[in-house]
């Protein structure tokens, strides 16, 4: 059998019993051996850890109902309304109770930003610009009468685009790690998700940064059907699931690449997007979904017409035949077919249920309570897709009080809730952006329109568990930014005193005895390492 490659890379492997057990809920299955006589001390370490880590045990269910704010309840809550705490969170939180802090979540504007942030993110001009600005600044470049690019000014231009998404990596992970307004992170991380763009889709690496902060961030938190339209209309979005090759056959427009009826757009809509697979919605209703999407593309560079919009409805593509939809008949109205079509796949009930069912599976469990997902529907139905209303039923729900421990961290969550509990100074974002890829999750890198798996099955296995050790040894002993040139200066080792302030009284006895045996110079790295902290 061959080594998992970071088995390899730490001079450890598994079992074969254990590396055919998939990981899950076997990990007590795993056995360690040498495979030399020599370890380097970062080995012994690593080793070290992967032993201990697997006599820890997984921490007791949250207790409720009490006023005052226990330590696992506070825990409880950041670790799934926040990217896990960190000390001064964990502080506020139980100095100010769990619903004052969940209202203020709920309401992001009314929590300030700290002044480091707020100077960081200023700092990113990619982010500031709109569309077209974006395509004339580091779109591919025209070839002009007279003027063809050479080849070496085309590969400049190209690695100029990848300032875009620099720039917008750096920006979702600072917000992530120092924005106190941890709830709203929390949501533009599950939306984009939701409706996942590919970076590496032709124009989407110069789109990237602007679809997140135009068309996810600012509807995080406010109703669906505005985060839907922002979502849908964005030319990211159009060029990543093809929208702007449909055309209706034989219209005026029908010339090139675009000239056919493409319905990739119009099944990711409803499939994934608002009704779910099993939405009720039928073959025919895709493509007459296709025609009712006809003509909603990419303005071209030089265009005369609204040039300042990357993103246009072009009449001469568009399919004016009569339409029924869902069993509506649509009047033949160009692109307003299109809006009314959207109005109304976000009022339908099958649609409160499939972003019911992804929100409670995200905030409680991989396989939610059925009653619960059928509360967060009737509610979203009530409120007319008003998100914080269904959050505010989600957080006050027994189900997601008893649920405390129950889901795994993916690699995103896991490496920023690990540098949150740090508490050490950001620098460079690579490193951590490093580790994302090296665990299977690179931000802005699901190719497919389904994006990244939120689920324990998806994300836990051996080599994936050595490969978080790994990490969280790194962060604990100073070492994770001590490679990269834009990172810090001199090394910050995490003191596990500061890990034990927060997580202490909320882990098991076991994890307690194992950690309080370690050397002082391992604790830390134990704590971030170890199985409980991989778990929210």
């Amino acid at each position: 059998m061959r080594e998992p490659a970071a088995c390899v890379r730490t001079r450890f492997v598994y079992s074969e019993s254990a590396c055919e057990s998939g990981g899950g809920r076997d990990m007590d299955k795993m056995v360690l051996r040498r495979t030399g006589p020599h370890r380097s001390r970062p080995e012994r370490i690593a080793g070290f850890l992967i032993a201990a880590c697997l006599l820890l045990g997984m921490p007791a269910a949250l207790a409720t109902g009490t006023e005052q704010v226990s330590d696992r309840q506070a825990i409880h809550v950041l670790n799934r309304l926040a990217f896990g705490p960190t000390l001064d969170e964990f502080r506020h939180l139980k100095a100010t109770g769990i619903e004052r802090y969940i209202r203020q979540q709920l309401e992001p504007d009314s929590i300030p930003e700290p002044i480091e942030l707020r100077w960081r993110l200023s700092q990113l001009d990619t982010l500031k610009l709109d569309p077209m600005q974006l395509r004339r600044l580091y779109g591919p470049l025209p070839a002009l009468p007279g003027f063809k690019p050479s080849p070496e000014l085309e590969k400049a231009q190209r690695e100029r685009v990848r300032l875009i998404l620099q720039e917008a990596s750096e920006a979702r992970i600072l917000r992530a790690i120092l924005s106190p307004r941890q709830l709203q992170q929390v949501m533009v991380d599950f939306w984009f998700n939701h409706f996942n763009v590919f970076s590496g889709k032709r124009l989407d690496d110069v789109w990237i940064g602007n679809y997140e902060e135009q068309a996810i961030r600012p509807h995080a938190l406010g109703r669906f059907r505005d985060l839907l339209f922002a979502t849908e209309k964005h030319p990211a979005m159009l060029v990543y699931l093809d929208n702007a090759l449909n055309t209706a056959p034989g219209s005026p427009g029908a010339h090139g690449k675009e000239k056919g009826l493409n319905e990739n757009f119009a099944r990711e809509v409803m499939e994934l997007h608002t009704l779910g697979v099993d939405g009720g919605y039928t073959q025919d209703d895709v493509i007459t979904l296709a025609r009712i999407f006809t003509g909603w593309g990419i303005n071209p560079p030089d265009a005369r017409a609204y040039p300042e919009y990357a993103a246009v409805f072009d009449s001469t593509r568009h399919d004016y035949s009569p339409k029924v939809f869902l069993g509506r008949a649509l009047k033949s109205s160009g692109k307003a077919e299109g809006e009314e079509a959207l109005d109304i796949l976000a009022h339908s009930p099958a649609t409160a249920h499939h972003i019911s069912f992804e929100l409670a599976q995200y905030f409680v469990a991989d396989d939610p309570p059925s009653a619960l997902v059928d509360r967060l529907a009737a509610r979203f139905q009530e409120t007319d897709g008003d998100l914080r209303e269904v959050l505010r039923t989600l957080f006050s729900s027994s189900e997601f009080w008893d649920s405390a421990g129950g889901k795994y961290k993916s690699p995103y969550q896991f490496v920023i809730s690990a540098v949150r509990a740090a508490g050490v100074p950001v620098g460079s974002v690579r490193p951590l952006l490093g580790a994302m890829d090296q665990l299977g999750m690179p931000l802005y890198g699901c190719q497919t329109p389904d994006g990244y798996k939120n689920t324990e099955e998806a994300w836990l296995s051996p080599e994936a568990t050595t490969r978080r050790i790994s990490f969280a040894t790194a962060l604990a002993h100073g070492g994770l930014w001590s490679n990269d040139p834009a990172g810090l200066s001199t090394a910050h080792p995490v003191e596990a005193g500061h890990l034990e302030a927060v997580f202490g009284s909320a882990m098991t006895d076991t994890a307690r005895d194992v950690i309080g045996q370690a050397p002082p110079g391992l604790r830390a790295a134990l704590i971030l390492g170890g199985p409980d902290f991989m778990r929210r």
